[in-house]
């Protein structure tokens, strides 16, 4: 059986406009009727609040919103289950999901501080510099090496040079080939 708005508000400890306030934003359920079922209400509001911002306890001459437990074992086993939330998680959830991504930005930002952490944009900046000047000394390397390599067999050292670059340029070629696999 539901109670009214303001007497749900007296038992909570908080204003009726409080409780108009979280009927009207979804917070709490109200029944067809108009009245609140206190159970259903305090298992809502309490999913949905910030812990942070709750009471401590509600004034000694209220009484205490939600039922003591009976000493009847069959009694205690029976919990009420939670409301699904509409938005699809709850208050707490949303909070830590939130704190977990300052914490997050934080470590990212004392790795910063470190040095720690490469920017991406210089690293692959680099990388392909460290690549185009490692090709650029294999394409010369055939130049440089071909007289000394035809003295050595007594060939014509054009015809050794020809070689040495028509095998280095289709090595250089399988190589560009590869797709760098980053996982």
């Amino acid at each position: 059986m539901g109670v009214s708005v303001r007497e749900y508000a007296r038992r909570r400890g908080v204003s009726h406009t409080a409780v108009r306030k979280a009927v009207q934003t979804g917070r709490i359920p109200q029944e067809p009727h108009g009245t609140i079922d206190p159970v259903k209400a305090d298992a809502a509001w309490d999913s949905q609040t910030d812990p942070a911002r709750k009471a401590a306890a509600p004034p000694p001459s209220m009484p205490s919103p939600t039922p003591k437990p009976s000493s009847s074992p069959s009694l205690q086993r029976e919990t009420v289950p939670p409301l699904p939330s509409t938005s699809g998680a709850t208050f707490n959830q949303a909070r830590t999901a939130h704190e977990v991504a300052k914490a997050q930005k934080a470590r990212i930002q004392v790795d910063r501080l470190k040095e720690e952490v490469v920017d991406r944009a210089r690293a692959t900046a680099l990388v392909f510099k460290l690549a185009r000047q490692e090709r650029d000394s294999w394409i010369t390397w055939p130049a440089r090496v071909a007289g000394q390599m035809a003295a050595e067999i007594g060939i014509d050292p054009h015809v050794m040079q020809t070689l040495l670059e028509a095998h280095v340029h289709a090595h250089l070629d399988e190589l560009a080939a590869i797709e760098p696999n980053f996982r």
